[in-house]
């Protein structure tokens, strides 16, 4: 059984705000974590990487979280960690954070099973089970569900031809959640960042040792560091948008695939990360 770890804090929330962040130990995640917590919130980090949380933790203030080892792909472990976080929180969460999520990079038939398989249900699943199961507290605060998709759930990514599948369904689950679940009193953002200097930018196929960072170099594509999207997750959780984009390049695109569907395709095509 998944159990919460505390450590040096004997205080609940006290009334704070409260956020839980799936995937906080690195990245985005963390980011978030630190900018909610230097305005006051209170965060739960949830993560795989235990080692990562606690330093998390530690990065943060022990007084301003709670750490929730967690596999997202594991209902049970979404019951008890929320369930935990509840504990400390009068059993309410202001902000439900999707955030965890991983790629791997390479043409579609040189990815394994276990590569398609591992994107599909961290990022599909991962993201469906934290909506369900994080609800109950969302209703409670009349709260803000909040989804990490990509610009890859825009336009179909060459090379992240599973990746931005996914990104495509966490999109589209949050329009329609938006709307399921306003009669809760809960409403729904998803933030779509560009490419973003994260561990996920060394993601490669099983058995490659070409990545994603590299492809980027290569094409000369922008990253933007972390905070941007952090801040881009803030002000998802004090808007009422129901898109939010990371970087300039993130508001070029979404305006290309609106306008100039075939412009995008064609610079796709063009670019070297379509080389193999």
């Amino acid at each position: 059984m998944i159990t919460m770890i505390r450590e040096g804090v004997d205080m609940p929330a006290n009334g704070r705000k409260s956020i839980f962040i799936t995937g906080a130990a690195s990245g985005i995640g963390l980011a978030c974590a630190k900018r909610f917590a230097s305005a006051g919130w209170f965060i739960g980090l949830s993560d795989i990487d235990k080692a990562g949380l606690k330093a998390a933790l530690l990065a943060i203030g022990p007084d301003n979280g709670s750490l929730h080892p967690l596999d997202v792909r594991d209902r049970d472990g979404w019951a008890n960690a929320l369930g935990e976080f509840g504990k400390e929180t009068g059993g309410k969460a202001d902000v439900l954070l999707n955030n965890a999520g991983v790629a791997r990079f390479g043409v579609l038939e040189d990815l394994s099973d276990a590569d398609c398989d591992i994107q599909i249900d961290v990022n599909i699943k991962g993201v469906v089970n934290g909506a369900r199961a994080g609800l109950p507290l969302l209703k409670v605060a009349g709260g803000r569900l909040i989804n990490v998709a990509s610009c890859a759930g825009l336009y179909g990514s060459p090379k992240l031809a599973v990746y931005s599948a996914t990104k495509f369904a966490v999109r589209g689950l949050s329009e329609a959640l938006d709307i399921e679940y306003a009669r809760h009193g809960v409403s729904v953002a998803c933030v779509m960042p560009w490419f973003v200097e994260t561990p996920i930018l060394n993601a490669g196929a099983s058995g490659s040792n070409e990545h994603m960072a590299d492809a980027l170099r290569a094409g000369g594509l922008e990253v933007y560091p972390v905070e941007d999207a952090a801040q881009a997750v803030w002000d998802a959780a004090h808007g009422k948008q129901l898109h939010y984009f990371v970087g300039k390049r993130a508001k070029q695109m979404r305006f290309a695939t609106s306008h100039m569907p075939n412009t995008v395709r064609k610079q796709l095509r063009s670019r070297p990360l379509l080389s193999s």
